[in-house]
C-alpha cells in the first residue's frame, strides 16, 4: 500500500480539479460543460441589456429555428410596420426606423444567442455520447473507462437539454404577455409580466447552475470515485475524497459540515435575491426610493407597501413598487452578510487553520479556502454595486454589471459548496464514520472513526 507520507502529501493538496485528460478521462466533458455555462452566462447578460434598453417587444413573432434579420430598406419597413400593430407602439410613436433597428438587433441577438447555446450543447452531447473515446493511459487511468461521460451523467445531460429547449418556450411565453390586445389601454409603460420574467430568468439561472455543478463533477470525478492507486492489495481502498474525509478529526468534520451548511444557505439566498431582482426589473421598481439605507426616510415604508386596490393582497409582494424593492434590499443584504459570515467562520476557525492543511487535517481544503475568499469578496462587491445602481437611478452599464455580479456570487457559492462535498452525509457514510448523525450535529462526544472497508466504485484503482 502507498506509504503514509505519500498519502498525506496527496491529501494536503486538497481535492483538486483535474482538467488534464491524461489523469481524467472525463475532463473534456467537464470543460465542454463549463464552456456551455459561460455561453449561458453571456446570454443572461445580453438578455439583461435587452430588457434595460426596452428592446424585448421589438420582435412580434417567434420561429423555433430563428431567422435572419431584415437587410434591405423594404424588409425593415415591413418589420417596423408589423411592430406598429402592437400595444407598445402607442407609447413610442416618436420612434424612428433607426431607433427601431437598435432595439430589434438586441432582441434578435438575444434569441440567436440562445440558439447558439442549444447548438453547442446538442452537438457536444451527441459527440461525447457516440463519437468521443478517451485515450487511456495504463499508468494513470482505469482501463475500464470507455466514455468521457461518467456513469450516471447521461440523465443529467438529458435534463439539461430539456431545460434548454423549455427556456425558449418560456421566453416566448414571456414576450407574449406584452403583445396582447388587452394591453392597448394600458396607461403605464407596457412591460412583460414580472411573473413570466422571473420564470424566464429563473430557468436560465437554474440551467446555468446545473451546467456548472455537472461540469465541476466531471472534472473531479476521479478524485471522488476512483480508488487511489496502491502497489499492494488492501481491503481498504478509498478514493481521494473518501480518504480526505476519513483523515479528518470529528471536530474538523463538524466544522466543515457547518461551513457547508452556511455556503448552501448563501447559495439559496443568492437564488432568491436573483428572482426578487426579476420582480424589481419587471415592475421598474429600481427607479423609485433612490436612497440608501432608508426608503423615503423610513426603514420600512409600510404606507407604500400595500396597495388596497390590489386583490388578492399577496400580489403586493410581487407587484407593489415599495414592497418589491424592499424585498430585494433585504434579500441582497442577507446574502452579503451570509457570505461574509460563512467566509469568516470557515477561514478563521481553529479547525480551518491553514497550518493544518499541510497535514491534510484542516476542515477547509485549499479549494474551499479560495472559494470562501471569492464568495465573501464577490458578495460584498455585489451589494456595493447594487447600492450604486440604486443611487444613480439604474444606469444601463451599472444595472447590467449588477445582474452579472449576481451570477458571479452564485458561481463562487456553487464552487465552494462543491469543494465541501467531503463533509456531506453520503461521503461520511461511505467511509464508515462512526455515528454520522452525532458527528454532524455536534453530539456524541469526540466521535469515532471505524476502520472497516469502505464502499467505493467498482472501477479499477487510479493513480493521481
Amino acid at each position: 500500500m502507498a506509504s503514509p507520507t505519500s498519502s498525506i502529501t496527496s491529501i494536503s493538496k486538497g481535492l483538486p480539479i483535474l482538467s488534464q485528460s491524461t489523469v481524467n478521462p472525463h475532463a473534456p466533458l467537464g470543460k465542454w460543460l463549463l464552456t456551455t455555462s459561460s455561453l449561458v452566462f453571456g446570454m443572461v447578460h445580453i438578455g439583461g441589456v435587452t430588457r434595460l434598453t426596452k428592446s424585448g417587444l421589438s420582435m412580434t413573432d417567434w420561429k423555433p429555428l430563428g431567422s435572419r434579420p431584415p437587410i434591405t430598406l423594404d424588409e425593415w419597413t415591413v418589420e417596423f410596420e408589423r411592430y406598429k400593430q402592437y400595444p407598445e407602439w402607442q407609447q413610442r410613436q416618436n420612434m424612428t426606423l433607426d431607433e427601431f433597428k437598435y432595439i430589434f438587433y438586441w432582441e434578435w441577438g438575444h434569441r440567436m444567442m440562445g440558439r447558439v447555446v442549444g447548438l453547442v450543447y446538442g452537438a457536444g452531447w451527441a459527440y461525447f455520447t457516440w463519437m468521443h473515446r478517451p485515450k487511456i493511459s495504463a499508468d494513470s487511468i482505469p482501463k475500464a473507462i470507455t466514455s468521457a461521460i461518467p456513469p450516471g451523467y447521461q440523465s443529467r445531460l438529458a435534463v439539461l437539454f430539456a431545460m434548454g429547449g423549455t427556456q425558449g418556450l418560456v421566453g416566448w411565453w414571456m414576450v407574449k404577455s406584452g403583445l396582447g390586445e388587452d394591453r392597448f389601454g394600458d396607461r403605464n409603460e407596457i412591460r412583460v409580466s414580472p411573473y413570466r420574467l422571473a420564470s424566464h430568468l429563473g430557468m436560465a439561472v437554474g440551467t446555468y447552475s446545473l451546467l456548472v455543478w455537472t461540469g465541476l463533477g466531471a472534472l473531479s470525478f476521479p478524485v471522488d470515485r476512483y480508488a487511489m492507486s496502491a502497489k499492494e492489495k488492501s481491503a481498504e481502498t478509498l478514493s481521494m475524497l473518501q480518504q480526505y474525509t476519513k483523515n479528518l478529526s470529528p471536530n474538523a468534520l463538524r466544522h466543515a459540515q457547518k461551513v457547508r451548511g452556511g455556503v448552501l444557505t448563501t447559495v439559496g439566498l443568492t437564488g432568491l435575491t436573483i428572482l426578487s431582482g426579476a420582480f424589481v426589473a419587471g415592475n421598474d421598481a429600481g427607479n423609485a426610493y433612490n436612497t440608501y439605507p432608508l426608503m423615503n426616510d423610513q426603514w420600512i415604508p409600510l404606507e407604500d407597501m400595500v396597495d388596497p386596490d390590489k386583490l388578492p393582497k399577496w400580489r403586493n409582494v410581487f407587484e407593489t413598487t415599495a414592497t418589491v424593492q424592499w424585498n430585494h434590499r433585504v434579500l441582497g443584504t442577507a446574502t452579503a452578510l451570509s457570505a461574509v459570515g460563512v467566509a469568516g467562520f470557515g477561514l478563521l476557525h481553529p479547525m480551518g487553520r491553514a497550518s493544518l492543511v499541510a497535514m491534510g487535517r484542516s476542515s477547509t481544503t485549499p479549494q474551499v479556502r479560495r472559494g470562501l475568499v471569492s464568495l465573501g469578496t464577490a458578495a460584498t462587491a455585489q451589494m456595493s454595486l447594487g447600492i450604486a445602481t440604486l443611487l444613480n437611478y439604474v444606469p444601463i452599464n451599472l444595472a447590467a454589471t449588477h445582474q452579472l455580479g449576481s451570477l458571479v456570487v452564485l458561481t463562487c457559492g456553487l464552487y465552494t459548496a462543491h469543494s465541501l462535498r467531503y463533509a456531506s452525509r453520503s461521503v461520511m457514510s461511505k467511509v464508515a464514520i462512526g455515528n454520522v448523525s452525532k458527528v454532524m450535529s455536534g453530539g456524541g462526544g469526540g466521535g469515532s472513526i471505524a476502520k472497516g472497508p469502505a464502499v467505493v466504485s467498482k472501477v479499477p484503482t487510479m493513480k493521481l
